[in-house]
């Protein structure tokens, strides 16, 4: 059973009408509903909470999963690759502008 990325007008590969180049396509887990979304915006349209960052001292936990073939992985596997270790689809360098929305030392 494949893992469901949630989002507004999302395409095949799990890109949303907030974020859709050829690279956008990294969902992200809420550390609150434990769901994963396509962006935080999406999160905060379609949930009654805003987007919770995950905190890094949860090292195991998989929060960061591929659009394209649903490789789930943790933060620290996914900030040291450029591409899904899996089916090789790049993803966005500028997502990392975003690091604080999406994770915290918190």
């Amino acid at each position: 059973m494949s893992i469901r990325i949630q989002g507004l007008l999302l395409d095949s590969r799990s890109r949303c009408q907030h974020y859709h180049t050829t690279l956008d396509i990294v969902g992200l887990k809420c550390f609150d509903c434990q769901r994963y979304y396509a962006c935080y915006q999406c999160h905060d349209s379609l949930e009654d909470h805003s987007f919770q960052a995950y905190p890094r001292k949860y090292q195991q936990d998989l929060v960061v999963i591929c659009g394209v073939c649903h490789l789930e992985m943790t933060i620290e596997q996914y900030q040291a690759v450029s591409a899904c270790p899996s089916c090789q689809s790049p993803f966005n360098p500028k997502c990392s502008q975003h690091d604080n929305i999406y994770f915290t030392d918190k």
